[in-house]
């Protein structure tokens, strides 16, 4: 290896400053403008710099959509009004771990029953109001009526009692205990809000984060500008940041090619490969929690036979579809939700393999021969998957099953089809715990409980596994969560799925947080131009 190799290295590994490389490079006669070509090229990032505006091509939005934190569907929402305009307790870092937001610190006590919040101090909303215990208190009274709609319902269904100690604290009491509770709290839906008569604030637009807003258009875009009193030094980079709501993914390649926008989410992979070799055009690929699902609703016929659901799992080639439609930037399901890189994952068994003998089998049991169904599907759902649905469509047919693919449109889709219709395409971020995503999404009565599954056994030992803190007895019990998922629920995990995003050279970013697309849902905070 050359020296300058060498040094290359270093910096690439963290072990020296970009500082210092430069300096390494100048005393061996390498010029200025090399150098940073070398750092590029080993994914070594620019020192960010304030300035400029940055334009975003978002996958999702619709006209339906409203900045109630209770109800965000998808980055049409989440990246804006959560990631860009507002904070929440905790956050959830590059690696996985939670760290700490508006909270300075959080401790617990009696069996992780208790959590005391001391929180952030000098920190202010867009309007100049100080930040207080009082605030936190109505955020998540907001979403915890007996009315509440809210998404967060469920996660927060755990809390017996929030209340401010004083200005700078609050103490959470749980009903049973939880060790992942500061996880819970970082929670999208829960941004900290302005409390109006002991509750949150939404319609404001008033919130604590990066950016405060300038306009907003439902389902076509979002305008934010920097907020000048943010409470993380030298954040954010952007002076401006506009949110464009371009589902069609040909259009948002154009978009970016074209230079309208500076990044986009969910490039197409079919012309992944072309794309790439645009010379000021960069791809972005993480591998994080996210999955892709057909759910069905277990309480509509014929969905509510446990036989016809597992012909269905077992009538899927999704290696087929995972090779064709996600050109290997996937990996294949198993009907458990919970992604391998979570802590307590499990493999259930046995693996859903494609074996429509099985299918029939099953079939067979349910009292059937056949089975005609509809499958709802839309691109909005995730890139491929009308394609997914179409290549489904033929490896039933050898199980004597005919998915009749109905292309639905991408406006409205969340409001019109999901949770609406019995059988549709939809898609997760994921989550970073077990209990967390089995909460929001499996969990009886939880608001996105898209299958509508209610297995007793499930429901009574997700609240036993939340509370207990031995991490052997903790791992098989999530073990059995994850078996009962796979066994009797309604979901076809069909891949999870790879964040690949495609951004112009002219920005630039640090290490990519997995935990959400679009960086964490925090790319307007995170990212600078080059």
């Amino acid at each position: 290896m050359t020296e300058l190799g060498y040094w290359t290295e270093q910096v690439k590994r963290g072990r020296i400053s970009r500082r210092e490389f430069m300096g390494r490079a100048a005393a061996l006669g390498i010029t200025t403008a090399l150098a940073t070509s070398l750092l590029a090229e080993a994914g070594v990032a620019a020192e960010p710099k304030k300035g400029g505006s940055a334009r975003f091509g978002l996958a999702h939005g619709a006209t339906t959509d409203t900045m109630d934190p209770a109800a965000y569907p998808d980055t049409g929402t989440q990246v804006p009004f959560w990631g860009s305009m507002s904070n929440s307790l905790t956050e959830v870092d590059a690696k996985g771990n939670i760290t700490m937001d508006l909270c300075e610190s959080m401790e617990s006590a009696d069996g992780a029953k208790k959590w005391v919040c001391k929180l952030r101090k000098g920190v202010t909303f867009h309007n100049g109001k100080d930040f207080t215990a009082d605030d936190v208190v109505g955020s998540f009274r907001y979403h915890m009526g007996a009315d509440s709609k809210s998404a967060a319902k469920a996660v927060l269904e755990q809390v017996d009692d929030i209340k401010p100690d004083d200005k700078q604290t609050v103490i959470f009491t749980l009903k049973g205990g939880n060790a992942d509770f500061p996880y819970v709290v970082s929670d999208y839906h829960i941004p900290i809000l302005p409390s109006e008569n002991g509750v949150g604030d939404w319609r404001s637009g008033v919130r604590t984060g990066p950016f405060t807003l300038v306009s907003y258009e439902p389902g076509v875009r979002a305008k934010l500008k920097r907020n000048p009193n943010y409470h993380k030094p030298g954040r954010p980079y952007f002076d401006d940041v506009e949110f464009l709501t371009i589902a069609d993914v040909t259009a948002r390649t154009n978009a970016l090619t074209t230079g309208e926008v500076h990044w986009i989410s969910r490039a197409d992979l079919k012309t992944l490969n072309l794309l790439s070799r645009n010379p000021d055009v960069a791809i972005t690929e993480v591998t994080g929690y996210g999955h892709y699902v057909f759910p069905m609703d277990v309480t509509a016929p014929p969905f509510d036979n446990v036989d016809v659901r597992t012909a269905l799992k077992w009538a899927l080639n999704r290696e087929d579809i995972a090779k064709k439609v996600f050109l290997g930037h996937a990996v294949v399901g198993n009907d458990s939700p919970i992604a391998p890189s979570v802590k307590f994952a499990a493999d259930p068994k046995p693996r859903y393999t494609y074996d429509p003998d099985k299918a029939k089998f099953h079939l067979q049991k349910a009292g059937m021969q056949n089975l005609k169904v509809n499958l709802s599907v839309a691109d909005t759902a995730f890139n491929g998957a009308i394609d997914a649905g179409v290549l489904y469509q033929e490896h039933a047919k050898a199980a004597g099953i005919d998915i009749n693919v109905v292309r639905e449109p991408n406006d409205g889709y969340w409001d019109n089809v999901w949770l609406k219709k019995p059988w549709c395409a939809d898609y997760w971020g994921g989550r970073p715990t077990c209990d967390w995503m089995f909460t929001v999404v499996y969990a009886k009565g939880a608001a996105w409980n898209e299958t509508k599954w209610a297995n007793p056994r499930f429901n009574d030992l997700l609240v036993i596994a939340r509370a207990e803190t031995d991490e052997k007895k903790r791992a098989d019990m999530y073990a059995e969560l994850q078996q009962l998922v796979h066994d009797d629920g309604g979901a076809v995990v069909l891949v999870f799925n790879n964040y690949v995003d495609a951004h112009s050279k002219k920005v630039a970013h640090g290490e990519i947080a997995p935990n959400w697309e679009v960086d964490g849902l925090r790319i307007a905070e995170r990212w600078w131009f080059a």
